[in-house]
C-alpha cells in the first residue's frame, strides 16, 4: 500500500489517517480495552470500583463504543457519532451525579489516548508502517479525544445544571415551610435541609424586600441564604445573625434594593420576623421611619409595637382623653402635645417650653388646666403608662402626616 508507507516530505502537513489503516486497528481492540481497563483503574482506583460494580458491563460497552467508533471513522469519515455522543454525554452526567469534577475522567480519557497510541507503535512496527503515518495517528487520536472531552462536559454540565435547578426548588420549598403557620414538625423540616443540601440552623434572620428584585441579587448571596424572590413579598432567609460579614454581603447584593432586616430569632419564629421587617418597610412608605438603604427592625421596635395596631391605639387615645372631647380642636391639640412632651421627658415647665417654643408659665397654665381634666389619671401608673403609649403612637402617626 504505497500511501501508507510513502513518508512525507520534511514540513508537509499531516492529512487524515488512510481508511485502510483501520483494518490494521480494528483487532487490536479487545486486547486494547483490556489493557486500557487495567491501567485506567490503576490509575484511577475510583474507576475500578465502577467497573466491577453493577454498571460496569454497560461501562466496558461504553468504552469499547468509544473506541469501535474511533476505527469506524476511519475506516467510514462520514459515519454517524450520535450513539456515541449519548454515551459520552452519559459518562459526564455520571460524573456529576457522583460529585466528581471532569478532570478525573479526563485524566483517564488521555490515559487511554496514550495506552491506544503505544498499541499503534507496535502495530506499525509489525506491518512495516511509515513513522509518518503513525504520527497521523496520534494527531488524529489526541483530537478524537479532545472531541470526547467537549461531548462529555456537556452531559456533565447539563447534569450541574439540572441538580442546581432541583436542589434550588427544594430550598425555595424549604423556605415556604419554614415560614408556614404552624411551622412544620422539626423532623419532616430536617428530611427536606438532607435533600436540599441545607443545614438546618438553630436561629435565623429573615430580610424583606421591596418588589420588584433584580434578578442579579440572587449570584451575590451566601449559598447557604434561602430565597424567595419572584413572589409579590419577596424575602430572604440567613441563617444565624448578621455577622459584619454577612452584612457587607446584603450591603452588596442588595444595593440598589430597598430592605429591612427583621429580627435575629429561632427557627419557629421566623414568621414574626419577616413580620415585623415588612411592616417596618411600610412604615418607610408612611414616612415613620426614615429612609435608609439596609434597615433594621432592632432599631424601631418601640415604633412597631406601637403601631402594630393602629384602631386599637385610637380607642385607647379616646378612653384616656375622652375628657378633652368638649374642647376646641385647637385647644385639644395644644394641651395634648404639651401632655405628651411632660409625661414621655419627665422634664420641667422651662424645658418642656422650649420643646414646644411657648414660654414656661405657658407650659405650667396647660398643665394646671390638664389636671383638671384628667383628674388622677396621671398619678394612677397604669392609666398614666397606657396615656403615654397612646400619645407617643398618635405623635407617630401625626408626624408621618405632617411632613
Amino acid at each position: 500500500m504505497p500511501s501508507i508507507t510513502r513518508s512525507p516530505e520534511a514540513g508537509e502537513p499531516l492529512g487524515p489517517l488512510p481508511r485502510q489503516f483501520a483494518a490494521f486497528i480494528r483487532p487490536e481492540l479487545p486486547g486494547l480495552l483490556n489493557e486500557i481497563r487495567a491501567e485506567v483503574t490503576r490509575a484511577y482506583p475510583v474507576y475500578g470500583r465502577l467497573f466491577n460494580g453493577p454498571d460496569g458491563d454497560a461501562i466496558r460497552q461504553g468504552v469499547e463504543h468509544t473506541l469501535a467508533a474511533f476505527v469506524d471513522r476511519v475506516a467510514n469519515p462520514g459515519q454517524s457519532s450520535e450513539p456515541r455522543d449519548e454515551l459520552l454525554r452519559r459518562f459526564g452526567r455520571v460524573e456529576a451525579y457522583e460529585g466528581r469534577d471532569l478532570e478525573t475522567l479526563q485524566g483517564a480519557y488521555r490515559l487511554g489516548a496514550r495506552i491506544a497510541l503505544r498499541r499503534a507503535k507496535t502495530v506499525g512496527r509489525q506491518h512495516n508502517l511509515s513513522p509518518a503515518l503513525v504520527l497521523t495517528f496520534a494527531d488524529a487520536l489526541f483530537a478524537y479525544v479532545e472531541e470526547l472531552e467537549a461531548i462529555t462536559r456537556e452531559g456533565y454540565v447539563e447534569a450541574r445544571e439540572r441538580s442546581a435547578s432541583e436542589v434550588s426548588a427544594l430550598r425555595r420549598q424549604l423556605l415556604h415551610l419554614i415560614l408556614a403557620a404552624p411551622p412544620l414538625p422539626r423532623t419532616t423540616v430536617s428530611e427536606l435541609c438532607e435533600a436540599a443540601a441545607w443545614e438546618l440552623p438553630r436561629e435565623c434572620t429573615l430580610v424583606a424586600l421591596r418588589p420588584p428584585v433584580p434578578h442579579h441579587i440572587q449570584a451575590g448571596l451566601d449559598d447557604d441564604v434561602l430565597a424567595g424572590l419572584d413572589i409579590p413579598q419577596p424575602h430572604l432567609l440567613v441563617p444565624g445573625g448578621l455577622t459584619p460579614q454577612r452584612l457587607t454581603m446584603l450591603g452588596t447584593a442588595l444595593a440598589g434594593t430597598r430592605a429591612a432586616v427583621g429580627l435575629t430569632v429561632p427557627l419557629a419564629q421566623t414568621a414574626d420576623s419577616v413580620r415585623w421587617a415588612r411592616r417596618v418597610l411600610q412604615l418607610v412608605d408612611d414616612g415613620v421611619v426614615p429612609d435608609t438603604p439596609l434597615i433594621h427592625c432592632a432599631d424601631h421596635l418601640t415604633t412597631l409595637w406601637l403601631l402594630s395596631d393602629p384602631a386599637l391605639v385610637d380607642h385607647l387615645a379616646a378612653r384616656e382623653l375622652t375628657s378633652l372631647d368638649g374642647l376646641s380642636p385647637s385647644r385639644r391639640d395644644r394641651l395634648v402635645e404639651t401632655l405628651r412632651v411632660h409625661i414621655s421627658t419627665r422634664a420641667p415647665a422651662e424645658q418642656v417650653g422650649e420643646m414646644l417654643g411657648v414660654h414656661a408659665q405657658t407650659v405650667r397654665y396647660r398643665l394646671r388646666n390638664l389636671d383638671g381634666y384628667l383628674g388622677d389619671t396621671l398619678s394612677d401608673p397604669d392609666r398614666r403608662f397606657a396615656l403615654e403609649a397612646a400619645l407617643r403612637a398618635l405623635h407617630l402617626r401625626g408626624s408621618a402626616g405632617r411632613e
